[in-house]
């Protein structure tokens, strides 16, 4: 495993177990901004192994008030060792660790196939934003993730990347140039 996608991994799980190890009511709220985190290291990485923390971290922030108590704690406990066992290099104490949490998941919530679905549509829509972000039309930004224009419009249309456009060229000279090609005096 990469060291950085090792670290990002490390600071998912650390930052997944004190919100769980607190537990109070802004659990949500911090699990979604997390979730959130983890789907933009997605969108950068494509790494198998942060694409399963981050869907995880996903069906926890989706789950976490109607985990019965019992399997909260054995939740906690198996982060616990996922995060020691990685720590220590031991990938497949890791993985193990993973997937109990991950049948504790599903067992309080069968929709995990469906939180995968959408951390993968999240973080193409993110990459395609970044994409457009740099320059490219809607379009093509979509095109490129695979997505319809429509679902990057709709997230395009909620953030600043539309604002921070800025001409470099007045629009009295650019009207000047376009009546010049065209003939019109």
């Amino acid at each position: 495993m990469e060291e950085a996608i090792r670290k990002e991994i490390l600071y998912d799980l650390s930052q997944a177990i004190n919100i769980l190890v607190q537990k109070d009511k802004n659990d949500v709220d911090q699990l979604r901004v997390l979730s959130d985190h983890g789907i933009e290291d997605v969108a950068v990485h494509k790494n198998l192994d942060l694409i399963s923390v981050t869907v995880l971290i996903y069906s926890l922030y989706k789950i976490v008030n109607s985990i019965p108590e019992k399997d909260y704690q054995a939740i906690i406990q198996e982060l616990q060792k996922a995060k020691s066992g990685l720590e220590k290099n031991q990938l497949g104490k890791y993985n193990n660790s993973i997937k109990i949490v991950f049948n504790l998941v599903r067992k309080s919530n069968a929709k995990v196939k469906v939180h995968f679905q959408d951390v993968m549509d999240a973080a193409k829509i993110k990459k395609s934003a970044a994409l457009f972000e740099k320059g490219l039309s809607i379009g093509q930004a979509a095109g490129l993730m695979g997505l319809s224009n429509w679902d990057l419009q709709a997230y395009a249309g909620k953030t600043t990347a539309l604002d921070q456009h800025e001409e470099s060229i007045p629009a009295a000279k650019r009207v000047a140039t376009a009546l010049k090609i065209f003939g019109v005096s």
